[in-house]
C-alpha cells in the first residue's frame, strides 16, 4: 500500500485535474506532497516503533492511512486533496518501518529471514508496478477516486491481521525522543526532496532547487554531528557505519533511482509512441511484476542463506542493467512483445534479486531497540534515490529530447524521434546506475551468510 500509492495516483492525475480543475502548477503537488512527507518522517516513524512498539504503531498507520484515503477520494478541490496526500506521507512513515522491523525481530534464523524478506522484497520492489496497472484499471473502469479508495480495502485487511495476529508488547520505558535530530532530520529530508521535486520542473541551476539542495545538506551534516554526540541519538550511527549495512542502505537508493526511472519513462513510452491506454500500460508491467516475484521468492528464499547478498545483489543489477541496455533499442516502429517485453523480464528478475537481499542485509544484525530506526532507514534511501534519479534522468530526457531536435531535419515524426532519443539516453543512464549499484554490492558486502545476531 506504501509503495503502490507512490505511483497510482500518477496515472489518474490527468482524470484528477479534469475532474477538480485544478492547474499543471497544482498537479505536482498531489504527488510532491506525499514524497515530502513519507520522505522526511520515516527516521521519526522507525524511532516510534522502537520507542512505543510495532504493533501499535502498524495499527496507528492503518488507521491513519485508510482515513487520509477516505478523505482524498472524496476531495471536492485541489487543496483537501493534497492534504490528504501528505497525511498519507505522514502514516506511510509510521507504517513502512513498523512492518519492516516486524520482520527482524520476529523472524531470526537465516532460513526463515531469507523467506521472509524474500516476500517483502518481491512486494516493495513490483509496488511501483502494481500502482500502474491498478491506477490504470481503476481509473479507466471506476473513477480516480478509488485509486485512494482502495487503501481502505488494504489497510482494513492489515489492520485486522495485525490486531489478530501479533502480540502486544509493552512500550521502552525511561528513553526520551531526540527531538534536535528529529527536527534536523526532518528538514534536511523534507529540503531535499522537495529540491528533487523542484529540479524535475524547474531545473538544477534554479535557485529553488540548489538552494534546498544546500540547505538540506548543511541540516543533514549538523545531524550528523549532532548524533555523534547525543545522548539518545534518533539514528545510531553504528547502524549505517556497518559496512555491509551501509552498503545495502546505498545499493537501494542506487536501485530506487533507475527503477523509478524505468516506470516514468517506459510509461511515456508505452502511452505517446505505442498508444496504449491507462490500462492496458498498466498490464503491460504485469510480466515484469511477475519476474520480481519469481526471482524475489524464488531465487533469493533459496540462496540467501547459503550465499549472503554479495553475489546475488551484484548477478541482480548486472541483470537489471543488461535489461535496461535493452530498451535502449526501442524505436517508432518496435512492438511490445519484441522490444519492451524482453527488457522488462530481465530488468524485474534483476530487481527481484537485489531488493530481497538487500533489506534483508540492512537490517540484519542490528539490536532489537534500534530495528525500527535501522528499517527507517531503508525506506528512507529507496525514496531519496527514488526522487533523486527521477529528477536526475527527467533532466537527462530533457536535455537529450533538446538537442535531438535542434540538429534533426525538420519532419512530421520531428517530435517522437526526438521524444525517443530522450528515452534512450534514460535507459542508459539507468543501465550505467544498475552497473553502479553492482560495482557498490561486490566491494562493500562482506563475502558469506548474513549475520543473524
Amino acid at each position: 500500500m506504501v509503495v503502490l500509492d507512490a505511483t497510482i495516483v500518477s496515472i489518474a492525475l490527468p482524470a484528477t485535474q479534469k475532474d477538480l480543475g485544478f492547474s499543471d502548477s497544482d498537479r505536482q503537488w498531489v504527488v510532491t506532497a506525499y514524497a515530502l512527507a513519507f520522505g522526511s518522517l520515516l527516521l521519526l516513524g522507525g524511532r516510534l516503533s522502537d520507542l512505543f512498539g510495532r504493533r501499535r504503531m502498524l495499527l496507528t498507520g492503518f488507521a491513519g492511512f485508510a482515513l487520509a484515503s477516505v478523505v482524498g477520494g472524496a476531495a471536492t478541490g485541489i487543496e483537501t486533496l493534497i492534504l490528504a496526500r501528505a497525511a498519507q506521507g505522514v502514516f506511510g512513515a509510521i507504517l513502512a518501518p513498523a512492518a519492516l522491523s516486524l520482520l527482524t525481530t520476529t523472524f531470526t534464523t537465516p532460513a526463515d529471514r531469507a523467506r521472509a524478506f524474500s516476500v517483502y522484497g518481491s512486494v516493495t520492489g513490483s509496488g511501483s508496478a502494481i500502482g500502474l496497472l491498478l491506477g490504470g484499471s481503476l481509473t479507466e473502469y471506476t473513477s480516480w477516486r478509488w485509486c485512494l479508495y482502495v487503501n481502505v480495502v488494504i489497510a482494513a485487511v492489515g489492520f485486522l491481521g495485525a490486531a489478530v495476529k501479533l502480540r502486544k508488547a509493552p512500550p521502552r520505558r525511561g528513553t526520551p525522543m531526540d527531538w534536535p535530530g528529529v527536527v534536523t532530520a526532518a528538514a534536511g529530508l523534507a529540503a531535499v526532496v522537495y529540491a528533487m521535486g523542484r529540479a524535475e520542473a524547474d531545473g538544477w541551476g534554479a535557485p529553488s532547487t540548489y538552494g534546498c539542495l544546500v540547505s538540506g545538506a548543511l541540516l543533514l551534516a549538523g545531524f550528523v554531528a549532532w548524533e555523534r554526540r547525543a545522548a539518545h541519538p534518533l539514528l545510531p550511527l553504528r547502524v549505517v557505519l556497518d559496512r555491509t549495512r551501509g552498503g545495502a542502505y546505498l545499493a537501494v537508493a542506487i536501485t530506487g533511482g533507475g527503477m523509478f526511472g524505468l516506470f516514468l519513462f517506459l510509461t511515456y513510452y508505452l502511452t505517446t509512441v505505442l498508444g496504449l491506454t491507462p490500462l492496458r500500460t498498466g498490464l503491460a508491467f504485469l510480466p515484469m511484476i511477475v519476474a520480481i516475484m519469481a526471482s524475489a521468492i524464488g531465487v533469493g528464499r533459496t540462496l540467501t542463506p547459503r550465499t549472503g547478498p554479495r553475489p546475488l545483489v551484484t548477478a541482480g543489477a548486472l541483470l537489471a542493467a543488461c535489461g535496461m541496455a535493452t530498451l535502449t533499442r526501442l524505436g517508432p516502429e518496435s512492438t511490445y512483445a519484441v522490444g519492451v517485453l524482453p527488457g522488462l523480464v530481465l530488468v524485474g528478475a534483476g530487481i527481484g534479486l537485489v531488493f530481497s537481499p538487500t533489506q534483508n542485509a540492512a537490517t540484519s544484525g542490528v539490536r532489537p531497540h534500534d530495528a525500527g530506526v535501522a528499517s527507517a532507514m531503508v525506506n528512507t534511501a529507496q525514496q531519496i534515490g527514488g526522487a533523486a534519479g527521477t529528477a536526475f534522468l527527467s533532466s537527462v530526457a530533457a536535455s537529450a529530447t533538446a538537442r535531438y531536435a535542434e540538429h534533426a531535419t525538420p519532419g512530421t515524426d520531428t517530435a517522437m524521434l526526438a521524444a525517443i532519443h530522450g528515452y534512450h539516453s534514460v535507459f542508459r543512464v539507468s543501465a550505467a546506475l544498475f552497473l553502479l549499484c553492482a560495482v557498490v554490492s561486490a566491494t562493500t558486502f562482506r563475502s558469506g551468510p548474513l549475520d543473524s545476531g
